[in-house]
């Protein structure tokens, strides 16, 4: 026997069935243990411990994780449909976790069979041939998940197979005989979680396939009947206005899913927040404070509801994501320049516009404008936001006279943190305004503070900004207030 993971494992069907899991079992028994019914009793498990049961899914702990449960212990095949950045790919994969640690599979076949009731014919026949003799292997569950992107020049064959003339001649079997097949991805994903993400770009022809193999067990490859009765769990992922338009999905394969699951974006900026601080990859030492996380998840969810940006097409998650790595590096150089600790600030989250303006689908205003206008409005949109949840009961009216005076202040974007925190001095009220949001934070953090405070301000159009200028707001802004200073 061989070691797997610390436990002794059979190397041969006899070894095998000395196990207590396998005792009293027999070749051919025709006791089968589908991938769902794996999966059903480890979920089962899990759930009377208290696991958890997708980890890294955050967000999703009322709305769909029940929902998928649900399926789960249905046995069904599901669909998760929902807009780009919405964890559906990562859930897809979470599934393994749900899988026995290993499974026995015939050694020295292309497709993982089970060596008491294979189901192809190479597997028989080894089978027959070495009886309890036969050669196994252990198939750890992460080899068990097998995923395909849908394009449209997906064909058949590299889903199901395609006969290999080569591989008949050398068997001397007949080119419709399943030995004579190269096998394609879900073949492969026998014993396993076969994913198709984007279901709705797989050509009609490929659908009627992936549906007959799975549903009838039978398939024609260059006019060959093939038959398989393959164990598979299959998941698919889409888009929902693809999934809905008439003709992309074949109505048999639609009618024959079992769950449609309907993933969304995080429902609060807190969560959100939870999701970037989670999945972004940022230097080590590069300090955030909660005001600048909050203004970048914000910047997503204004992008989503701002009329400028196409609502089908979405803002992706990955937005704060990338926001969030590209700010820090420029924090990051910032502080390799200045030998300051580096802390994320307004101005690092403006050189993070390439990790905003390449994942905005613009409607045609927004693309009369420019995709830099619209995420610079954004961020001043957020700002003013995140500002007023946070900072709304700060008197900053001598603050905003000394702007409305005609004094203009440029934020220092060079030298040390202690230079910048001596300029806002000439503000009057800054300072004091920085500390109160810094809390106990050095001058980094508080040079952070200040900045905020000023674009919070810009946000709630209580000052204008050019560059990294700030000032007085504009006229027509003023008397939209209605000359008003509060």
């Amino acid at each position: 026997m061989t070691a797997v993971q610390g436990q002794v494992k059979a190397r041969t069907l006899g070894e095998l069935l000395q196990t207590p899991e396998y005792a009293g079992r027999a070749p051919f028994d025709g006791q089968v243990r589908l991938v769902q019914d794996e999966v059903r009793d480890n979920l089962t498990r899990k759930l009377r411990q208290g696991e958890d049961l997708f980890p890294g899914v955050v967000g999703y702990d009322e709305t769909v994780i029940p929902q998928l449960t649900n399926a789960l212990l249905a046995r069904q095949n599901f669909i998760l449909l929902g807009l780009r950045g919405q964890a559906k790919s990562r859930i897809l994969r979470a599934i393994t976790g749900l899988l026995d640690d290993h499974v026995p599979v015939i050694d020295g076949v292309d497709m993982p069979d089970d060596p008491l009731n294979p189901i192809g014919a190479e597997g028989r026949h080894l089978l027959e041939a070495h009886g309890l003799d036969l050669p196994i292997r252990w198939l750890p569950r992460a080899d068990r998940y097998v995923e395909k992107l849908a394009t449209p020049d997906v064909t058949v064959a590299d889903l199901i197979g395609d006969v290999d003339p080569i591989k008949a001649a050398r068997l001397g079997t007949s080119l419709g005989d399943t030995r004579s097949m190269h096998f394609g991805l879900l073949p492969r994903a026998n014993r396993g979680i076969f994913a198709v993400n984007e279901l709705a770009d797989l050509a009609p022809k490929v659908q009627v396939a992936l549906f007959n193999i799975l549903q009838e067990g039978d398939v024609q490859i260059k006019g060959y009947p093939i038959r398989l009765e393959l164990d598979v769990m299959l998941v698919f992922s889409a888009n929902p206005e693809d999934y809905t338009a008439r003709g992309k999905i074949v109505t048999p394969l639609k009618d024959r899913i079992g769950s449609e699951i309907r993933t969304h974006y995080p429902t609060d900026v807190r969560l959100g927040m939870d999701i970037t601080a989670q999945e972004a990859v940022k230097a080590e030492g590069v300090v955030v404070p909660e005001f600048i996380s909050e203004l970048i998840e914000e910047i997503a969810f204004q992008a989503r509801e701002d009329g400028r940006v196409d609502k089908m097409s979405g803002v992706s998650q990955r937005l704060p994501i990338s926001l969030m790595e590209v700010a820090s590096a420029n924090a990051e150089r910032r502080g390799l320049v200045s030998g300051d600790v580096p802390v994320v600030r307004v101005s690092d989250v403006y050189a993070g516009l390439p990790a905003i303006t390449g994942k905005l689908e613009l409607e045609y205003e927004g693309e009369l404008k420019g995709a830099d206008v619209v995420a610079r409005d954004v961020i001043r949109k957020a700002a003013g936001a995140v500002y007023a949840r946070r900072y709304a009961s700060f008197d900053t009216r001598t603050l905003e006279k000394w702007f409305e005076d005609g004094n203009v202040f440029r934020f220092p974007q060079s030298g040390d943190a202690g230079a910048a925190m001596k300029a806002t001095r000439e503000v009057p009220g800054l300072t004091d305004l920085a500390a109160q949001v810094a809390g106990l934070g050095d001058d980094a953090v508080r040079a952070s503070a200040a900045e905020f405070i000023l674009e919070g301000l810009y946000g709630r159009k209580k000052l204008s900004r050019a560059e990294e200028t700030y000032a007085a707001p504009e006229p027509e802004v003023r008397r939209e207030r209605g000359g008003r200073w509060n």
